[in-house]
């Protein structure tokens, strides 16, 4: 019986090494053009880098296994700031990285043109996927296809207080006039996909932003006591059950499109390969799945390695156990 592979992780401490070697770096210079016009790159030994957080620990292991299962040879590495963990992608010290679609285009068109840049993510999925794919080519990255799965900022109510006015979507809470205090990340005044938004899209009367944070504890605590009517947290949220929470639909697209998609580097991982072995966690991997498969990490205490490979045989993209 030949045992499953396994996927080691680095240890975070490993990451601060990278800092040194990539605090100054940024994309290809013009004698390095070479390297990005190059035809991509198959190595078979990959370094896949993690965020830090439970969903980017779990796509990671995913990643990993999928690449296992093709012949390569994998290794996990945590790095919890973009700030390091994308030169280190550029200059081929990580290999792959999941990333959000939207939000990774923004911070690539910061970086390239300046924190007073115009976003250039949009709800528009297309569109996004354009700008973001500009940015990343001449940096040496390819941004692989994106799957179903989206993690997205979200609005929640108490299930009882969308009974009781028969709310499903934020246009219905616009409709309704119902006064509501949102509890949310102190940003949320000013964030055009927060209180802004809100109010200009759906017409919600957002009478005050209460600053617990977004998806915290304390958030969901003071909408379930009824201090706060709605609570800013996302898609993937793993526990709105637990506290009798349910999500209002965002039936105007006010939110980016954060889809996730694995980000390569091109040199080492852009070939056929690794975009075959990636995209088949596309033909499978939801929004609902993601969230139950936090939920199985942060509430269940289950470590991730194991959870994504659970979910992986249960879809039939890695074998399952022999016994």
């Amino acid at each position: 019986m030949r045992a499953g592979p396994r996927v080691r992780a680095v240890r975070p401490l490993a990451a601060l090494l990278l800092l040194a070697a990539t605090a100054c770096t940024g994309g290809p210079t013009l004698e390095n053009q070479g390297a990005v016009t190059a035809p991509p790159g198959d190595s078979k030994h990959l370094t896949i880098g993690s965020a830090g957080f439970t969903e980017s620990d779990l796509l990671a292991q995913m990643y990993a296994l999928l690449l296992d299962r093709a012949g390569y040879s994998t290794k996990i590495i945590s790095v919890t700031n973009r700030e390091i963990y994308e030169p280190a992608l550029e200059n081929g010290q990580i290999d792959v990285v999941p990333e959000y679609a939207a939000t990774f285009a923004d911070w690539l068109n910061a970086k390239e043109h300046g924190a007073d840049a115009a976003p250039v993510g949009s709800p528009d999925l297309d569109a996004t996927m354009k700008a973001l794919r500009a940015l990343a080519a001449p940096r040496g990255l390819t941004v692989l296809d994106p799957g179903k799965a989206v993690d997205q900022n979200a609005f929640a109510v108490t299930a009882a207080y969308a009974r009781k006015h028969h709310l499903k979507t934020l246009s219905d809470l616009g409709r309704s006039g119902l006064p509501v205090r949102l509890a949310a990340g102190d940003e949320c005044v000013q964030r055009p996909y927060c209180a802004p938004g809100l109010k200009k899209t759906y017409g919600i009367d957002i009478t005050a932003v209460d600053p617990k944070g977004v998806g915290t504890t304390q958030a969901k605590q003071a909408v379930q006591s009824g201090r706060d009517q709605m609570v800013l947290t996302t898609t993937t949220d793993a526990t709105l059950d637990d506290f009798g929470l349910v999500l209002l639909a965002d039936d105007k697209h006010l939110q980016n499109a954060d889809y996730l998609v694995p980000v390569v580097n091109r040199a080492r991982a852009g070939g056929p390969g690794v975009r075959k072995a990636l995209g088949k966690l596309n033909t499978v991997l939801t929004t609902a799945d993601l969230a139950r498969l936090n939920e199985q990490v942060d509430s269940w205490r289950r470590l991730p390695e194991d959870v994504a490979r659970a979910y992986l045989r249960s879809e039939h993209l890695i074998p399952g156990a022999k016994g």
